[in-house]
């Protein structure tokens, strides 16, 4: 267990009990479920709560219409929002913990711009590349996509699981990560330069980010890999608290740090590449969301903060997915910008804290 030295010191929260703890961890699993069915209902046509789950439960409802809108389009976004909050989250949580650094979030390794790539590749040289026969085939569609962007997530991810293996410090790694996401953006620059107007259009459709787009079979793909994904951070749970404490502090413990930095990296990188790979760069969830927790809970144990991240991230997905249908009427706003609304309240609060807030022990 950590020493209560390295707990956040937040001067409102100061006397917060185990059973308190609990209370709390309840209300924002209920809140989650309220968030959940919130979404569900809103929308272009709104539908009563009641009759939401009465559509979940398998029961007849007053409009057939409503199960059709329930069941394909809301539902699967619904379920996206949620695996892409606690993703995000936990991979935020354990890239700050890795990294020390407060304002680490998933994408630090160029995971992002890794998935960014392979979109690019895709979408902007279709135009140069025989596009009628591409279109046939199915390539420039939404899977053809998340093909792209796995593939391009998943080509960053085996650089950096390399150079984990050679590097022992942790922010030099960071810096190589840094490194690797600008070389990949500045190809997908110079790609823009040389695409037509219209392929131009759906990559940056596409780096806007949506929870919409993601079908019943993709999602029969990304539940497993972001569930496994989520397990393996909460077994990582005592090799984060260990790390936390210093690597030094760690190896007296027996905590082999190479092995336990690789997995942590591993584990991160999939949850960060799948979300991106399906969703689009979803940004600042990832840095926001772990310091929330630390707040709420005033505590970085991570036996609390991963399942405590894992809720809060949902909650807050769910809601940026509900404010960017209903912000302006009849109009659906990019979810990078809700999102960008949410977490940079977060982060400057997070900066301005830095000097008399010690959130990572040194």
């Amino acid at each position: 267990m950590l020493s209560k030295k390295y707990k956040i010191k937040t001067p409102l929260l100061t006397q917060k009990t185990p059973v308190f703890k609990t209370i709390i961890f309840l209300i924002i699993l209920i809140s989650l479920i309220f968030a959940f069915l919130l979404d569900l209902a809103l929308g272009s046509v709104d539908i009563p709560v009641k009759e939401v789950i009465k559509i979940l439960l398998g029961q007849e409802v007053e409009k057939v219409t409503w199960t059709h809108i329930i069941l394909k389009f809301r539902l699967p976004k619904a379920l996206t929002a949620t695996l892409a909050g606690a993703a995000l989250g936990v991979s935020g949580l354990q890239m700050q913990t890795l990294f020390k650094n407060p304002l680490a979030g998933p994408f630090v390794l160029g995971i992002s711009s890794g998935a960014s790539l392979g979109v690019a590749l895709v979408v902007l040289t279709a135009s140069a590349t025989t596009p009628t026969l591409l279109a046939d085939l199915g390539i420039i569609s939404d899977f053809g996509l998340v093909i792209a962007a796995s593939l391009g997530a998943a080509s960053v991810l085996g650089m950096m699981l390399v150079v984990s293996r050679r590097v022992q410090d942790t922010m030099t790694l960071l810096i190589l990560g840094l490194l690797f996401g600008y070389a990949t953006s500045a190809i997908v620059s110079i790609l823009l330069q040389f695409s037509s107007k219209e392929r131009i259009q759906s990559y940056i459709m596409w780096t806007f980010g949506s929870f919409a787009g993601v079908t019943w079979k993709q999602l029969v793909v990304l539940i497993p890999v972001i569930l496994l994904s989520l397990l393996g951070a909460v077994l990582q749970s005592k090799s984060l608290n260990a790390l936390l404490l210093g690597e030094s502090y760690a190896r007296s413990l027996g905590l082999t740090v190479q092995k336990s930095r690789f997995s942590i990296i591993a584990s991160a990188s999939i949850l960060a590449g799948a979300i991106t790979a399906f969703c689009g760069p979803i940004a600042f969830l990832g840095v926001a969301i772990p310091h929330l927790c630390r707040s709420l809970f005033n505590t970085s144990d991570h036996r609390i903060l991963i399942p405590s991240v894992t809720i809060m991230g949902a909650i807050l997905a769910l809601f940026a997915d509900l404010f960017s249908q209903l912000w302006v009427s009849q109009m659906v706003l990019p979810l990078n910008a809700v999102t960008a609304l949410i977490g940079t309240p977060v982060v400057t609060w997070v900066i301005l804290r830095r000097n008399s807030q010690k959130y990572f022990p040194s």
